[in-house]
């Protein structure tokens, strides 16, 4: 681990501190620094060696958890730790944090023991369908739909941008139940990947490669048993959901950069230029200043909204802020590592290459920047009403 001295800031108990310490000699010892040729097959073995190292313990809450509550403060930076060593470790470790987390939030017991005891392990993987060809950051306007016959919901449509899609053991899934308009009208429910009617109807290739589909269902017939929540209220359930995470995605940009400035730091400081280094240069210490900066004012409001939602204190308007500010910051010290490296810095395989590949969807899931704008703006304007 480079610089740890945020680790002292007041916002952590020495728990998280050893957290931090213990997992990143893990990561080190145990995290493949090169990707292989099969991304899925690299996500299953990351989720079971993630789960064999007790980590995933921390992704869920319960008596299968690390903790009774799920502890925001841990997951971020079990997040940025990652983040640091390999984006896709990263992603396998939010990924079931992110899945389960409706049923960490309000499953029944039943399913806590059927679900939670699994994703743990890293025997079962997870996965969170939410987003649709037409409902993206407009969740309220989504069309998949579950109508009730008897003691089973019968679910039509799509889901699409859905990471673990194909390789995922469970999904929870977001429908148009009709109880009232908009977001009042939408339930969510557990799906057995191997449920008659549901389908993986298209694999999606991205820059920064990982599993991900968009999901087809066709009479789908769920047991109400597998209903996350009351009826009706499964928009709810996914802004919970969404509320611990968000600000976790603000995390793993932060393990972006901060991997960003140590390769910057490492490659300015040998690379000879014009009988010297290139950190001799004041246009390079300027940039190099900037990024530290970047990185310090992204992690505090990263780990203030982390905090507060410990205490029990909404942070919509934190975590937006935290997601806004680290994942556009992160983007941006990427940006000047790769002008540090020169031509070096877009070659395919360099680690400043792929990080410039990773962080850009992070400005864009689980909110993009420009959601994240609004709902801040909303949140201060209801303040003035």
């Amino acid at each position: 681990m480079a610089d740890t001295r945020y680790l002292k800031w007041p916002f952590f108990e020495e728990r998280h501190r050893e957290l931090a310490r213990s997992l990143d000699a893990w990561a080190a010892e145990h995290i493949p620094h090169d990707h292989g040729s099969d991304v899925d097959d690299e996500c299953r073995q990351l989720v079971k060696s993630l789960g064999a190292g007790g980590w995933l313990r921390h992704a869920v809450g319960g008596e299968f958890g690390a903790s009774d509550a799920i502890d925001t403060r841990a997951i971020c930076l079990i997040r940025e730790t990652l983040a640091r060593h390999s984006g896709l470790a990263d992603f396998a470790f939010a990924m079931q944090g992110l899945g389960s987390g409706a049923i960490s939030l309000q499953g029944t017991a039943d399913q806590k023991a059927r679900y939670l005891s699994r994703v743990a392990k890293g025997a079962a993987i997870a996965a969170f369908a939410l987003s649709e060809p037409e409902a993206g950051s407009d969740v309220a306007a989504m069309q998949c739909s579950a109508h009730i016959e008897g003691d089973h919901a019968i679910i039509n449509g799509e889901k699409t941008w859905i990471s673990n899609g194909g390789i995922a053991d469970f999904y929870v899934v977001f429908c148009r139940t009709g109880e009232a308009p908009g977001a009042r009208g939408i339930s969510a429910f557990i799906v057995d990947a191997d449920t008659p009617g549901f389908e993986i109807a298209e694999r999606i290739q991205v820059i920064a490669p990982h599993p991900l589909a968009r999901l087809k269902f066709t009479d789908c017939r769920v047991p109400l048993t597998q209903r996350v929540g009351a009826a009706g209220e499964g928009f709810k359930v996914a802004m919970r959901t969404l509320d611990v995470f968000r600000t976790s995605v603000a995390a793993a940009s932060l393990g972006f950069a901060r991997r960003a400035l140590d390769e910057a730091l490492q490659r300015a400081t040998t690379r000879k230029m014009f009988n010297q280094v290139l950190s001799d240069f004041q246009l390079t210490q300027a940039k190099l200043a900037q990024m530290a900066t970047t990185i310090d004012s992204s992690a505090l409001l990263v780990y203030r909204a982390a905090w507060q939602r410990d205490q029990g204190e909404n942070v919509t308007r934190e975590a937006a802020m935290a997601k806004l500010t680290a994942t556009e910051g992160a983007q941006q010290v990427i940006d000047a590592a790769v002008q540090i490296f020169g031509g070096l810095g877009v070659v395919s395989g360099q680690m400043v290459e792929r990080l410039y590949r990773e962080i850009r969807s992070l400005r864009i899931y689980e909110g993009a920047t420009e959601v994240q704008q609004l709902i801040i703006a909303r949140e201060l304007l209801k303040d003035m009403t």
